[in-house]
């Protein structure tokens, strides 16, 4: 199994670049998404989970992460846990079942900052775009998606994202082996990746 890590900001495209390479390669790839990995939070109310910093790598259990994606590695199948963004706590009722391909595919804002997980990784890549544009994406996918509004995305923004991406986000673009500018709007870089992916697959059977 050939492992890609992708990285980048909030709304810098990394999830289109994704789906481009998904949509291509269909049942070779498989992706496991490092948002459907937030901590349970049933101890806390409604309106705490509210004050969560969700941009933080402690909101994360990446440690569950990376035995699921050593089991893929094994050859096993796992049940992906699923997030709901709603209510800011993981659905207990659903899981994602994920098999093993020749390709998988780490996606999320903050995997290039943790170690053990690069460690994992064959290739890592940081999709880099303005931070003006990612504001605007963020924006429109909360709102159209995830039901919040203007008001509560932009407060989020000024007072978590935006910091946590600098103290955390950005400096982990240094792991990277490839940085990618705007993502899923590259189609060169998708061109490109797509060629070195074709080959690999062709060359494991």
């Amino acid at each position: 199994m050939f492992v890609i890590g992708i990285a980048g900001g909030t709304g810098s495209g990394k999830t289109t670049f994704t789906d481009a390479l998904v949509k291509e390669f269909n049942e070779y790839v498989t992706v496991i998404h490092h948002d459907n990995y937030y901590k349970v939070q049933d101890h806390l109310t409604y309106e705490e989970r509210c004050k969560t910093n969700y941009d933080h790598p402690d909101s994360f259990d990446t440690e569950l992460m990376i035995e699921h994606i050593k089991a893929l590695k094994n050859g096993e199948t796992i049940e992906e846990p699923v997030y709901d963004y709603t209510v800011h706590n993981r659905d207990k009722s659903k899981t994602i079942t994920l098999n093993p391909t020749e390709i998988l595919i780490i996606d999320g804002i903050l995997i290039l900052e943790n170690k053990d997980l690069c460690d994992l990784m064959d290739m890592k890549i940081f999709v880099d775009t303005d931070a003006d544009v990612r504001l605007g994406r963020r924006i429109l996918r909360d709102m159209n998606e995830r039901g919040r509004s203007l008001e509560s995305v932009l407060t989020q923004y000024e007072a978590t994202v935006k910091p946590m991406h600098d103290k955390f986000v950005e400096p982990s673009k240094k792991n990277a082996d490839i940085v990618i500018l705007e993502g899923g709007k590259n189609k060169a870089a998708i061109d490109l990746f797509s060629g070195y992916i074709r080959e690999y697959i062709k060359n494991q059977k």
